[in-house]
Parts: C-alpha cells; structure tokens; sequence
C-alpha cells in the first residue's frame, strides 16, 4: 500500500525571485566573508536576503545564545515581509534551540526552512511536530559562497511548487543503485550523526514509511556503522519503505582501508529488502548542492544502470 505522510503536511508559500529570504544561524558561527558571499549569491539569483545584526553574535562555538538564536528564528518566521529562511550553517547548538521554540509560532507562519547538518535537528521536529515541509539544501555561509555550491535546478524545483518532478541518476551522476527495487514513500531524513541524537527524546524521528535519507560527513565507517545499528535496534529502521544515502564525503578509515563504504552500509540495511541507493549529492557535499524536500510523498527506483527519486507533489503551495 503507498505510504502516507504521518500528519497532514502544512506546505509553505512558494519562494519567487524578488522575495526577501531571511537568513538564521541557530548553531556555530560562521565566518563574516563566507557570510557576505552567500548573500551575494541569493541577490545574483534575485532574492533579497535579510537578517538580524545580532547574527553576527558568538558564545564560545555558538552563534550567540539560546535566547538569541530561538528569538531569532521565531521572528523570521512571524516576519510578514520573510517569505523563505535560510540556514548560514550548522556546526553544533540547534538541539539548544528545542525547548525554547514556541511550536505554535512555526505552525502559524509557514515558511521554507532550508539547512543541513546540525538544522537537521529543528527540521525533523518542524516535519514532525509542527507538520511542515522543510527542505534538506544549501546553506548561506558554506554552499551559497561556492560558485559550484549550489544545484540551481533542483532548488528552483523544490522551492517554486512545481509538480511531479524527478531526478534522474545514470551511472555518471555518481549516484549508485546498491539494492535494486521500487518503494513509495513520505521523504525524510538528513543528517546521520543528528538523526540517532534524537533517539530517547521527546524529539525522537518518525522513520516509519519513508524514504529515508541519511547522510554525513567525515565520520569513519566503523561510526557508521555504529549509529546505522542504533537506528535499526532503536526500530527505526523497520518500517522504512527505501533508504538513500548521501555523498558521504571523507567518511573513510584511512586511504588504504581494503573495504568501502558502500559493504558496511548493506551489512547492516541488507536484509531490510528495501531499495537502497548510495552517493546522492545533499547536505555535506564537494560541490552542487541538492535541494530536497522533506515531508512530501515522493517514489525511489532503483535500478541496475540507474536510480530515479519521483517528487510526487509540490512541496510549495503556489
């Protein structure tokens, strides 16, 4: 039976050029010229990106405080001239930020939230409580300051609402099919590391009938293969419908390590008998970030020579 969203989703307005794009950093700082050359990026690509001078605050690792960071992306969502927020990055410090958001301020004022890494965090629990789309993309200060950071189709698809869209991997996209077979599903997913710190809490993931997307960056095969076997003891992995895994760049022992990474992954997702891809380009990644939003039905076919992700609704309302 198709696999259905888990709540009703609340989708956010549709971002078009000429909208002013707030910008957050509910974790670690950034550096101010990355800053700067990200939001020249977003008003060559015709945006007006906004933000709050106390972004440029800094406690220890953090970008300022708990009060800051929540208060801020609080008011970039009630912000009635904000129509999209954008991440400036990860890092560490969103799990701060749980207890002290009013959920209800989330839900009242949808918006496209887009991040990765540690906003994996508030994504999952803006998916989950708030029942909103959130989309797994490209940051201010990391991505949008690389002139190769940013795949420009898929953020102008995911963000615009357009309908019924697909990508399509062929053995030169880098993308791997590992396990092959066909799944419908609610897509969901983000960073690895994040993903499993949510289990015991009162934010813990809602995996079961998705199409999950796991993905991370710099982290050893045997931690891998650690926190996949969190997942799948915690139960987390029983109801999933297919599982895509990210670039997964600079997750390796050493340059000389005898096994890859793609034979732990299926060590342990192997018997699960679900279609399992490897290397689609999302999160942390060497270049062209892909936008994917979080939330929405969408379709996983995995084939010998190829693998293909259906968006199978607009994750925008226009």
């Amino acid at each position: 039976m198709p696999a259905r969203p888990q709540v009703e989703r609340i989708k956010p307005p549709a971002l078009r050029p000429g909208d002013n794009i707030g910008i957050v950093a509910p974790a670690s700082y950034f550096r101010r010229q990355d800053f700067d050359n990200g939001c020249e990026a977003l008003r060559q690509m015709g945006y007006k990106p906004v933000y709050d001078e106390s972004i440029f605050d800094r406690d220890i690792y953090f970008a300022g405080s708990v009060d800051r960071r929540a208060r801020e992306l609080e008011n970039m969502f009630q912000r009635d001239d904000v129509k999209a927020i954008v991440c400036a990055r990860g890092g560490y410090g969103s799990n701060y930020l749980l207890p002290a958001l009013d959920i209800n301020k989330i839900t009242s004022h949808p918006k496209a939230f887009i991040g990765y890494s540690d906003n994996t965090t508030l994504q999952t629990y803006f998916c989950d409580a708030a029942g909103t789309v959130t989309f797994h993309g490209p940051m201010v200060a990391k991505d949008f300051a690389k002139a190769d950071g940013v795949d420009v189709e898929s953020w102008l698809a995911a963000l615009s609402g357009r309908e019924n869209w697909r990508f399509n991997f062929d053995v030169n996209s880098g993308v791997k099919p590992l396990a092959q077979g066909a799944a419908e599903g609610v897509l969901y997913g983000g960073c690895l590391s994040m993903l499993v710190e949510s289990l015991g809490t009162p934010y813990e993931i809602r995996t079961e009938g998705t199409i999950l997307f796991i993905e991370d960056v710099a982290t050893k095969p045997y931690q891998i293969d650690r926190m996949l076997m969190h997942l799948k003891l915690a139960g987390k992995l029983d109801g999933v419908r297919g599982l895509i895994f990210g670039e997964m760049l600079d997750c390796v022992q050493a340059p000389g390590q005898g096994y890859t990474l793609e034979e732990v992954v299926m060590r342990i997702v192997g018997d699960l008998r679900v279609p399992v891809a490897y290397g689609l380009r999302s999160g942390h990644v060497s270049s062209h970030n892909i936008t994917l939003p979080i939330g929405v039905s969408a379709v996983l076919n995995v084939g010998g020579s190829g693998v293909t992700l259906e968006i199978l609704e607009p994750a925008t309302a226009t």
